[in-house]
């Protein structure tokens, strides 16, 4: 069965898109089934990965919809282990139906009860707003992963998203844990730097990942040619940092499995 990662936080520009396209082609270099969708109806994602309009057959709009189930959506990507749903909204009329459909936030997590279990992991591109389509991806989701750029803004947005997911706990999905708080466009020895990661690891010390994203044009640069920068430029600064991430959640995931194996084995002796 997949883990399921949703990449949010209520504040654009932080690298969420950019986060989930190539944290999910990293996973699926080091042979990780993985399932990209879209939850952003602008399509930044698909758009990351040269799904232009006309390469587009259905997506996530049809699946909302109930006109066909999550595996009829689903796209291969010139990565073999790396599959992809579109978000496939062509107007703004399909925008607003999906934005009301969206407010059932359980239509996610059933649309993925079969398809989930083909892939180890399913990567959830979440908009910059906690309602609707991101609520679905935090029902569904087993974690949260939270991009931050460094700022005032995006250390009020975090604060704003743990509350969320608190409430998420208690209404939708009890056992929705943080994966952990990534740091993206990262530039060392600047005042913002400083008093970001200071404040992040005051609050949140438990939740930081190790991995940190430098700032690297080649990130922006691959997006432009529909690529996610491993295939666009392996020996970038930035590839590699997504890379570090992927064995990163690689690594937590097998902690995980042992730690659940060891305490069923510790239960059944009990019993």
């Amino acid at each position: 069965m997949a883990r399921i990662i949703a990449v949010a936080l209520p504040k654009g520009g932080v690298g969420k898109t950019t986060t989930a396209v190539n944290l999910a082609a990293s996973l699926a270099v080091a042979e990780q089934r993985t399932l990209l969708i879209d939850m952003d109806s602008f399509g930044a994602s698909g758009l990351s990965l040269g799904f232009t309009e006309g390469k587009i057959r259905t997506g996530l709009f049809e699946v909302f919809n109930f006109i066909t189930g999550l595996p009829s959506a689903i796209h291969r990507t010139e990565l073999a282990f790396l599959d992809f749903v579109p978000s496939n909204v062509q107007s703004l009329q399909a925008e607003e139906r999906l934005m009301r459909l969206a407010e059932n936030r359980s239509i996610l997590k059933n649309a993925l009860r079969g398809a989930a279990q083909q892939y180890d992991y399913v990567i959830l591109d979440c908009p910059p707003v906690l309602r609707g389509l991101s609520t679905n991806a935090l029902t569904a989701a087993d974690s949260v992963l939270v991009p931050v750029k460094s700022g005032h803004f995006s250390l009020d947005a975090v604060d704003k998203l743990m509350k969320y997911v608190d409430w998420m706990r208690e209404v939708a999905n009890k056992s929705l844990e943080i994966e952990g708080i990534l740091l993206t466009m990262h530039e060392p020895n600047t005042r913002v730097t400083d008093i970001t990661m200071r404040e992040l690891q005051a609050k949140h010390h438990k939740h930081m990942l190790q991995t940190i994203i430098p700032k690297n044009t080649v990130l922006g640069e691959a997006s432009f040619y529909g690529k996610p920068a491993i295939l666009y430029d392996v020996n970038s600064r930035g590839s590699a940092a997504y890379l570090a991430l992927a064995r990163e959640i690689i690594a937590r995931q097998a902690l995980r499995k042992a730690q659940a194996l060891a305490s069923s084995r510790q239960f059944g002796q009990q019993g």
